[in-house]
């Protein structure tokens, strides 16, 4: 039974690195589900070892602020926001700035892959009738999403596994890690200017675009939910029920249908987050996860120094995609120091800015411009996201050093 769980393990994070098999038209979530499936269907699991590897409280998490999101995203707020911020400054570089900002501060509290998904495709609109080259804002819109995202734990689904896994305390957290992540923001900015500068395209007048409407009720009724889950937070209770609860009042609608509502969520990163946990916890089974933490332990070489952390972080966000690779390292590390858990959530985030598929984010944002008209290359990505990645882990790496929440 071990050969078959280290089968279709391996074969579950080939295809997380390949992005799908070639040939077949099976997509990560695709290839995990059917790897979580073989594991039942073969006896290495059944259906209560299942349901008992999968953490729920970050699974309600993400599924909480989804709704809300989509709160969000039926007032109109997002393709509101999109095409303001593209006919907001006549400069490309205050546009730039107002990108970084916009998308930056959105993902901290809504999640970025959320705020890319629905930005993405207003902004391609926007910048093309202002006759603006839309690629290096699009980078800079997916690199500000990642460096906006590590300031909380709440901005992206990798920080929401290790704040549940460590019982991190929101506003400690964003105590530690909102810091490097602003300076990320300003990294992202400078690295896309630099590059591309005097390549933005001259703004020549805007085209026609129809003009988006905005439901102010529905928006007023998001924002007040979104205080009120920051408040909750600072209360004694699980954090999943407080997200939970706001999730629960935003269904709760005269204008919304909950159908509407929910058919916004995200349900393929659930299942992609259910199906790969229930795989480690598989792996775990075998004993094989518990002997090399042991042996890495005995050699001085666990992820709880910056010498190990961070090409670590680099390595595995970018071949087989930060939000797998935390859920694999957590895994086999089970009870990381919290000062590791900072570090984990920073370094891994921001590394996903080095390559187009080191994020969900980057990829959300590469298929729905795509489907704008928009070509992202892989080339054109890393021209600015090495610099971006490789620099704001190294302030990241310093911070965290300094803090003394990381050894070197």
């Amino acid at each position: 039974m071990t050969l078959t769980i280290l089968l279709l393990f391996t074969a579950t994070y080939v295809g997380m690195a390949l992005g799908r098999f070639p040939g077949l038209r099976i997509d990560r979530t695709g290839i995990a589900l059917v790897a979580a499936i073989l594991l039942l269907a073969t006896g290495a699991l059944d259906t209560g070892q299942v349901v008992a590897a999968v953490d729920f409280p970050t699974i309600f998490i993400l599924l909480g602020l989804m709704i809300l999101s989509a709160q969000y995203a039926g007032s109109g707020f997002y393709d509101w926001c999109a095409l303001r911020v593209a006919r907001a400054a006549r400069s490309p570089a205050r546009l730039l700035a107002v990108i970084v900002a916009v998308a930056g501060g959105l993902s901290a509290l809504l999640a970025n892959d959320v705020v890319v998904f629905a930005m993405t495709p207003m902004l391609c609109l926007g910048l093309q009738a202002r006759r603006l080259d839309p690629r290096p804002y699009l980078i800079a819109l997916a690199g500000a999403a990642n460096a906006g995202s590590a300031a909380t734990m709440i901005g992206n689904p990798q920080n929401i596994l290790i704040g549940q896994v460590g019982h991190l305390d929101f506003w400690r957290f964003l105590a530690v890690c909102g810091g490097p992540a602003l300076v990320a923001m300003l990294i992202v900015y400078a690295t896309v200017g630099l590059v591309w500068r005097g390549r933005f395209g001259l703004p020549e007048g805007m085209g026609e675009v129809t003009p988006v409407p905005l439901d102010r009720w529905q928006l007023a009724k998001a924002v007040a939910a979104t205080v009120a889950l920051l408040v909750l937070f600072t209360r004694d209770i699980p954090q999943e029920h407080a997200v939970l609860l706001v999730a629960g009042v935003m269904m709760i609608s005269r204008r919304m249908a909950s159908r509407d509502m929910l058919g916004m969520v995200d349900w393929h990163l659930l299942v992609l987050f259910a199906a790969l946990f229930a795989i480690n916890h598989a792996l775990g089974l075998t004993g094989l996860p518990a002997a090399l933490v042991q042996d890495l332990a005995a050699a001085g070489w666990l992820p709880d120094r910056l010498a190990v952390m961070v090409p670590l972080a680099l390595a595995g966000s970018n071949s087989i995609g930060n939000v797998p690779a935390v859920i694999l390292l957590l895994a086999a590390w089970p009870s990381p120091p919290v000062g590791a858990l900072y570090g984990l959530a920073l370094l891994s985030t921001l590394a996903g800015n080095l390559l187009l598929p080191g994020s969900l984010a980057n990829i959300i944002v590469a298929e729905r411009a795509a489907a704008s008209g928009v070509r992202l290359g892989f080339v054109e990505h890393a021209r600015c996201g090495v610099p971006m990645a490789l620099l704001s882990m190294a302030v990241a790496a310093l911070w965290l050093w300094a803090g003394g929440w990381m050894a070197p």
